[in-house]
């Protein structure tokens, strides 16, 4: 019960009435009144009626206890022997905490978290926001069900959302352990062609023992394929030094093997995404000489800012006679030599533009190019009406490198460049525009060197015969571009054509620029959709085959979506390194950051957590010694509890009604203070 006030007046009237009642009382009792007191009471009754004091009573109910229960659901406790204890204790702890309808548990399951792209088990974040809405006093215990592997634990018991005991039920066994595999430093990028260093550590968790003693064997791969094997010690630094080969996006995998009854295999893989970055790709242009069409090609090659051009026209061939001094010509000097044996690898593609043996280089030199291609250069020749002639450059050591071998005519008329059915899958032909319609939307052409039986691939033909001849020789790349009409395309005759995307990607192909492989397969994560591309020459493609980091395998059928090109998309919800795999070509690909805490240590612990739950007065037990009772206390609690789980009773209240009862309200008021007037008149009436 509580004594109230609800004034009928404003305070400073109550006070000057107040004052007036005491300024009469005093002045009757100095002047020795009759019946002052009498009177002084009926004014301060007056004064206290308006005042209006109440007496209220609150009626209140008592509210129930929350009691947090975070389950940890992270990547870390997939296993199925932790997945059964974690189900097991929450089952167990939930029955408990039923049996009081004063304790109000909430359920707040975690997932592995992708906060700023790592992936972490941030448990405590989740306990703060699932009671964002509690007062700190209603909370009376956490529970915290995990394999210890907390990656937001705060420093102390601050962090906390409240004043209470923090309990956690560990799943595992103090016996795991586990071999995994951390990458310590490693490049971001690095030019194509160099060696890069990576450091590495190969580390054992838990107890050593016959298992995990001796040397590890790690696998290097670079994008799927084995780069290297090696032993290494464990719990050491290890560096490795590996060549970046393509541009672009590069992966390095780091793999372990396994050892007998590791906890998990997950871990045995670290990756590093390595962008290659090219220098300034060399060609060599030589021209036999000048024509219509040779500046199509040096103009396209010198607008390509990742491209150094060197370009020769031969202007003054050896045979030719005129009685001029040489110490009189302007000309420079072919440098034959320098170019085509001291220099000759030096060079991404050499390019030979309706060029004739007239004696300038020598035979020798042509084996020399043929050897270069067969070692893994590029040679791009265009040819003109001088290959089917008696000078022809087929004729010479060269030949043993190119696809097609002329006849020796010459197919002059008008024709349409088509785009075979070879060439409508291939990436260096496929899509280009124009090409769609019949006849194609560009202008025609005029001369075509017809050739015997071709090699490779025939990407564009001329009435049927081929015009574009693409070919792996050796470990190069060959392209032979049987017209030299392509310059009809860059003046705009009938419309133009394509000859820009067309020269660009037979020069790209040749260069070996991974987008254009014939055989290529791609994967990319945007949200949760995983996307996997395949290039193929096939009809068709095979299913993809998924292997998650979890070790599941998930099919994705491939539709058509351009001829060549197949399409196929799977919902991830995993983080880590994903295989995938179509035919003969895998590749990875990383959800996530490939360096994120999640997939490093995974053996259970109680020594992240038991120092908070010393601290808060909690517990920290391991479900396998078995499930600790729980108590509900009134009161401060012992730090450094041992022996139960403790949950603090809430001392909150709900207001269910109030009651008040007004004491000079109505007839009870009225005739308190009649009789008191009434008492002072009989009191005056004596004399």
């Amino acid at each position: 019960m509580a004594l109230t006030f609800a004034p009928l007046l404003p305070l400073w009237a109550i006070y000057i009435a107040l004052a007036f009642v005491l300024a009469l009382m005093a002045a009757g009792y100095l002047a020795r009144m009759r019946a002052t007191t009498l009177r002084a009471a009926a004014g301060l009754l007056l004064v206290t009626a308006l005042a209006n004091p109440t007496i209220s009573r609150e009626e209140r109910s008592a509210l129930t206890t929350i009691v947090p229960i975070v389950v940890d659901r992270s990547q870390s406790q997939l296993t199925e022997e932790r997945q059964g204890q974690t189900d097991d204790a929450l089952a167990a702890l939930q029955a408990r905490l039923a049996d009081d309808p004063m304790l109000e548990p909430r359920l707040v399951d975690v997932v592995t978290a992708d906060e700023n792209g790592r992936a972490e088990t941030l448990a405590f974040a989740a306990l703060s926001e699932a009671v964002r809405d509690v007062p700190p006093s209603r909370l009376g215990a956490a529970f915290l069900i995990t394999d210890g592997q907390i990656h937001d634990l705060p420093d102390d018991a601050g962090g906390l959302p409240g004043a209470i005991p923090l309990n956690t039920l560990v799943t595992g066994t103090d016996s795991e352990y586990d071999r995994r595999i951390e990458i310590n430093e490693a490049p971001r990028f690095g030019l194509v062609g160099d060696s890069l260093p990576v450091e590495f550590t190969v580390v054992d968790d838990g107890p050593v023992d016959e298992h995990t003693s001796g040397p590890a064997k790690v696998t290097a791969r670079i994008n799927g394929e084995v780069a290297a094997e090696m032993l290494v010690g464990t719990n050491l630094p290890t560096r490795y030094v590996f060549d970046i080969e393509n541009g672009g996006e590069n992966i390095l995998e780091l793999s372990v093997a396994p050892v007998d009854g590791e906890l998990t295999t997950i871990n045995n893989r670290a990756v590093q995404i390595i962008e290659g970055i090219r220098e300034n790709l060399r060609v060599l242009l030589v021209s036999g000489s000048p024509h219509s069409g040779e500046r199509t090609w040096r103009n396209l090659l010198k607008s390509d800012a990742s491209v150094d051009l060197v370009h020769f026209t031969i202007l003054r061939p050896p045979e030719k006679q005129d009685g001029t001094p040489i110490n009189e010509l302007s000309l420079i000097a072919f440098p034959t030599r320098e170019l085509f044996i001291d220099k000759i690898d030096d060079f991404d593609l050499i390019i030979f533009d309706r060029y004739q043996n007239r004696g300038v280089l020598p035979l020798l030199y042509y084996d020399n190019i043929a050897q270069y291609v067969l070692n893994g250069g590029a040679l791009l020749v265009a040819a003109g009406p001088e290959i089917a002639g008696p000078d022809s450059i087929a004729d010479t050591p060269l030949s043993a490198v190119l696809p097609a071998i002329p006849t020796g005519d010459l197919a002059e008329g008008g024709f349409y460049p088509e785009i075979s059915e070879t060439g409508e899958r291939h990436p260096v032909t496929r899509d280009l525009p124009g090409s769609a319609s019949t006849p194609p939307a560009w202008g025609r052409w005029f001369r075509s060197i017809p050739v015997g039986p071709a090699r490779g691939e025939t990407v564009m033909t001329a009435d049927g015969a081929p015009l574009l001849v693409l070919s792996r020789e050796g470990e190069g790349r060959v392209a032979e571009f049987l017209s030299d009409q392509g310059w009809l395309w860059a003046r705009g005759f009938e419309g133009g054509g394509p000859y820009v995307p067309l020269y660009r990607r037979i020069a790209h192909w040749l260069m070996k620029e991974p987008a254009l492989e014939e055989e290529t397969l791609s994967a990319t994560v945007n949200g949760d959709t995983l996307a996997i591309t395949r290039q193929t020459m096939d009809e068709r493609a095979p299913d993809a085959v998924v292997t998650t980091p979890s070790g599941q395998s998930i099919t994705v059928p491939l539709s058509e979506a351009e001829p060549g090109l197949y399409r196929g998309e799977a919902r991830v919800d995993e983080m880590g390194l994903f295989t995938v795999a179509n035919g003969d070509l895998q590749r990875l690909v990383n959800v996530g950051d490939p360096d994120a805490p999640e997939f490093k240590a995974m053996i259970s612990t109680t020594a992240t957590l038991a120092p908070l739950s010393q601290e808060t007065g909690g517990l920290t037990q391991r479900i396998a010694d078995g499930m600790p009772p729980i108590r509900v206390v009134n009161g401060p609690l012992r730090a450094g509890n041992d022996s139960y789980m403790p949950i603090v009773k809430t001392a909150d209240t709900r207001l269910e009604s109030i009651r008040s009862l007004p004491l000079f309200n109505g007839l009870l008021g009225l005739a308190a203070l009649l009789a008191l007037i009434s008492a002072t008149w009989w009191r005056e009436g004596r004399n």
